[in-house]
């Protein structure tokens, strides 16, 4: 409940406060099924999103980078089969280690303002979410940096957003299944989650958006690496 509810909150007001979500489960259950657990739920929280926000999305964002995540994925596919539990929790770990030090970096030194517009950064974003996204429900921070350098308004970022990560996850569906990573027990399971997704939502649209932001973003940062340091050292 308490991961759904992050994810209600990051799909409709808080980027970056369903990381923890991510890593926790990985903590609680092995690294596959929990990257498969988590997918239905992120997809709901998609929904939520699209219900709200999707009058706002930016189809020229979706159509440069949604062929490139298609291929990220289908690598992250081939990648999970190359992978055993241990070593995909410390792939979690220090791909959100490495995306929030991204994302900070580009915070602290306006990093957007230089970031390149051309359809090979498109590419190189598009490919590395869809290879995150697959191996670990992590891209989140890659898109951060990608819709901030296109100048999007928060509108925009939530409307584009729902909508990219409804595809991108609806994408996984398939190789997540073949992968016996996401099984009839597992949906069933997460779909008990639903109510806290819909209120995370809730929460996000109508309450969490007129209240500084940033407190929230650094504390979901903070607990979201904490916990991707205990992955990597006690994975």
């Amino acid at each position: 409940m308490a991961c759904g509810f992050s994810v209600g909150l990051a799909k409709n007001g808080l980027p970056g406060m369903g990381t923890p979500a991510v890593v926790a489960l990985a903590m609680i259950m092995p690294a596959k099924e929990s990257v498969g657990f988590l997918l239905p739920i992120l997809i709901v929280g998609d929904v939520c999103a699209l219900a709200y926000y999707r009058r706002h999305a930016v189809r020229s964002i979706l159509v440069k980078l949604m062929p490139w995540a298609a291929a990220g994925i289908v690598g992250g596919y081939f990648l999970l089969g190359m992978v055993d539990d241990r070593a995909l929790k410390i792939t979690i770990g220090a791909i959100v280690i490495v995306l929030f030090a991204v994302d900070w970096f580009r915070e602290r030194y306006k990093a957007e303002e230089s970031v390149p517009t051309q359809w090979w950064f498109a590419a190189i974003i598009g490919i590395l979410a869809g290879v995150t996204t697959t191996l670990a429900n992590a891209a989140g921070p890659l898109i951060i940096i990608y819709f901030a350098a296109m100048r999007v308004t928060k509108e925009e970022f939530m409307g584009t957003g729902g909508w990219y990560f409804f595809l991108l996850n609806s994408l996984k569906v398939p190789f997540f299944v073949h992968r016996d990573m996401i099984t009839t027990d597992s949906f069933l399971t997460g779909m008990t989650a639903i109510p806290a997704v819909v209120l995370g939502a809730v929460v996000g649209i109508l309450v969490l958006r007129r209240i500084p932001q940033k407190g929230f973003a650094i504390f979901a940062k903070a607990v979201a690496v904490v916990l991707a340091v205990k992955l990597l050292v006690w994975p």
